[in-house]
């Protein structure tokens, strides 16, 4: 996530093109919206594995995120609307067209009044969420506005497992898509093909620089992100 917080500055000063970003996790964490203030003590002394589970605070908003059996993607780009919502919709047309692909039809959330002191990103779904049609929340996203940039940031909840789910949030996960096999990659392979068609351009896959890679840990280690 810190590279994602790189990339928008980056972008914001005309550096670096617009990017899409998959990735997963390593180790399981917890991540908290960058205004939240809430959330249980104990997960400070909760482990997974034989290690402990780890806390940090993402750039964008939201509440809390599990990191484990699930694929994050981010966006960053610029040129959306200014209101929020249409920001939203415009860069989740690709999410609906690529999960649509897979055979998964969704559809935006409509936020519970009673569930807005939940410190769990899953336990309710805003007009800025994907769910099923069964109502069960797949996908949860934030975003982070710097001038004309924008970076969202979402979380697809792909293959939770239900007892660490429990474990943190006191309550079962509202969806698990595949508990046998890793179906990852072709994920990303049908979003990126959405991407492509939703938004009429073409990819370039380009790694980071060792040496960016070493100033975005720099920057990470100065307490610039955190």
């Amino acid at each position: 996530m810190a590279i994602d917080h790189w990339l928008l500055e980056q972008h914001r000063l005309g550096k670096h093109p617009s990017t899409l970003r998959f990735y997963t996790w390593e180790p399981t964490a917890i991540s908290l919206g960058y205004h939240q203030r809430r959330w249980p003590e104990f997960w400070q002394a909760l482990t997974w594995q034989g290690k402990p589970l780890e806390m940090v605070r993402r750039p964008s908003g939201g509440r809390a995120v599990l990191h484990q059996g699930d694929l994050t993607y981010a966006v960053i780009t610029s040129g959306l609307p200014q209101r929020r919502i249409l920001a939203y919709q415009q860069i989740c047309q690709f999410l609906i067209e690529g999960w649509r692909s897979l055979g998964f039809e969704l559809d935006y959330g409509v936020a519970q009044r009673s569930d807005r002191h939940n410190p769990n990103c899953f336990a309710t779904a805003t007009g800025a969420d994907l769910v099923l049609p069964n109502g069960s929340k797949l996908i949860g996203s934030a975003q982070l506005r710097r001038d004309q940039a924008l970076l969202q940031q979402g979380s697809m909840a792909i293959n939770v497992d239900p007892t660490l789910y429990q474990q943190v949030f006191q309550q079962p996960p509202p969806v698990s898509l595949w508990q046998q096999g890793d179906f990852t990659q072709q994920i990303i392979t049908a979003l990126i093909d959405a991407a492509r068609h939703c938004f009429q351009i073409e990819f370039v896959v380009e790694p980071l620089s060792e040496a960016e890679l070493q100033l975005i840990r720099s920057i990470c280690f100065l307490g610039n992100f955190h």
